[in-house]
Parts: C-alpha cells; sequence; structure tokens
C-alpha cells in the first residue's frame, strides 16, 4: 500500500513529466514573482497577490509545506515542502472556494490532529489574504 506522501509525490511526478498543469491566471510563462517582487507589486490581479500571500515566508508560508503545481516551476525557486498534501486539482480536491477557505482558516475542524496551522482562527492571515489565497488556489 502506497503512502499518501508517496503517492502525492508520484502524481506531482507524473504531472511534470507530462508537462504540468496550465494556470488559468494572470502569470504566464515565467512570470510568477518572487518573494521579493512581491514585495514591490502595486496592481496585481487578486491570483498574484494569492500566489505572494502564500509564499511570503512572513504570511502565508504555504510553499514550506506543500508542493505546489504551477506551470512553469519559477526558474530558481526552491521547491515545494512534502509535509502537506501537493496543492494540485483544488476545485477536485474541495467541493467549492467556501469549502477550501474554511480549511485554510481553521483545519483542525475537519482533521483535529493536522499539523497546518489555523491561520485565520490564530489570525495569522487575514480575511483578505486568506480569500486572496484561494483564488489563487482555485487556479490549480
Amino acid at each position: 500500500m502506497l503512502s499518501f506522501r508517496f503517492a502525492g509525490t508520484f502524481l506531482m511526478g507524473l504531472l511534470l513529466l507530462a508537462g504540468g498543469v496550465a494556470s488559468p491566471t494572470a502569470a504566464t510563462a515565467g512570470e510568477w514573482p518572487s518573494e521579493k517582487q512581491c514585495k514591490k507589486l502595486k496592481d496585481a490581479d487578486v491570483v498574484t497577490t494569492g500566489w505572494c500571500v502564500a509564499i511570503t515566508r512572513r504570511k502565508g508560508n504555504c510553499l514550506g509545506c506543500h508542493m505546489a503545481m504551477v506551470n512553469p516551476w519559477p526558474e530558481g525557486f526552491p521547491p515545494g515542502g512534502n509535509v502537506g498534501p501537493p496543492l494540485v486539482a483544488m476545485k477536485s480536491r474541495f467541493e467549492s472556494k467556501e469549502a477550501l477557505r474554511a480549511q485554510i482558516y481553521d483545519p483542525t475542524v475537519r482533521s483535529p490532529n493536522t499539523s497546518m496551522p489555523p491561520f485565520g482562527k490564530h489570525r495569522l492571515l487575514s480575511d483578505k489574504q486568506i480569500d486572496q489565497i484561494v483564488e489563487w488556489l482555485w487556479t490549480i
């Protein structure tokens, strides 16, 4: 029997070999900003802003625990983590944006022993920042 972590890594490898999953956002090939570039963005769309909140170490830092399926992966960008499940096929994993938002807000509701911090419940992120992350995640 395959472990969840191995199965997730295997799935990500298959997707990468198949050319990845295109993200229908304003960010196109090579345009995902780095954390440093995110600090300088002024009028980015909500999806790019969500990406920036997710990758910023002092904010969401989602990639510290999760591998994300963005195509192409930003050059020179560190790989995502493998503590949490890969961020892939979010629309098929969550029945709505509201369900995904609830998971980010307080993941202990669905999984009491999770290691994911309750970003909203503990006010680690604002409601607006959580909504921005949801918009980005909904595209992958």
